[in-house]
């Protein structure tokens, strides 16, 4: 799969809700009902990050939910890919890029949101022909301000910002020309999957299929 088709399964994927939820999870019977509230809330693409023991078994349990389109964060290295391509993984995000990586999942047609935070890297990926990347760690990086200076001489990439983004701010990068979503973490806050809350998470859900965007 060459960047340009990764791009456009993205740009897909991206578009589907305005918002990406990262999801950290270390019980694997966690994950089926956490996917089903997000989905029945209206956001179907998650990002399950590779940074637990058992985040492998959440990614296969949710990638049986209906409606769902499952992907693993955090990508690192090429085993890491295999590995999400394996256990049912349909997209791949990475904090960054390497020569390693990219070329992983280009061999495994994994599409790859590429992390950047600069203008030399979006350029960089720009250059392979990555035209959706991941501005990370967006509000360490500058915020919704650096992403849309970046998007003036640099128009034709499109982002998910993710790093810092909540509730609070998550209307300030949507209200760019050049984000199609945000990646975050508060519409699964840890105590209320601890608790089994699924009719409160898909009420947080909800609230965040339902913010405008560009």
């Amino acid at each position: 799969m060459s960047p340009a088709e990764q791009s456009a399964r993205a740009e897909e994927i991206c578009r589907l809700a305005p918002v990406v939820p990262v999801l950290v999870l270390n019980d694997t019977a966690q994950a089926r009902p956490l996917a089903e509230a997000m989905v029945a809330g209206g956001l179907p693409a998650l990002e399950v990050t590779l940074r637990t023991p058992a985040a492998l078994d959440v990614i296969r349990e949710m990638a049986q939910v209906p409606g769902g389109v499952v992907g693993a964060g955090t990508l690192l290295t090429p085993e890491d890919v295999a590995a999400a391509k394996a256990a049912g993984a349909t997209f791949g995000v990475s904090p960054g890029a390497t020569d390693r990586l990219l070329a992983a999942c280009a061999e495994h047609d994994l599409p790859l949101l590429p992390g950047a935070a600069t203008a030399t890297e979006v350029m960089e990926l720009l250059e392979r022909g990555y035209t959706v990347q991941k501005f990370f760690p967006a509000e360490a990086s500058g915020g919704a301000p650096a992403l849309k200076s970046i998007g003036g001489p640099l128009p034709q990439v499109k982002f998910c910002p993710t790093g810092g983004v909540s509730l609070k701010n998550a209307n300030d990068y949507l209200g760019l020309a050049n984000t199609l979503c945000v990646g975050g973490s508060w519409v699964a806050p840890a105590d209320k999957v601890a608790a089994g809350d699924w009719a409160g998470i898909e009420i947080l859900a909800r609230e965040a299929a339902a913010l405008p965007r560009t």
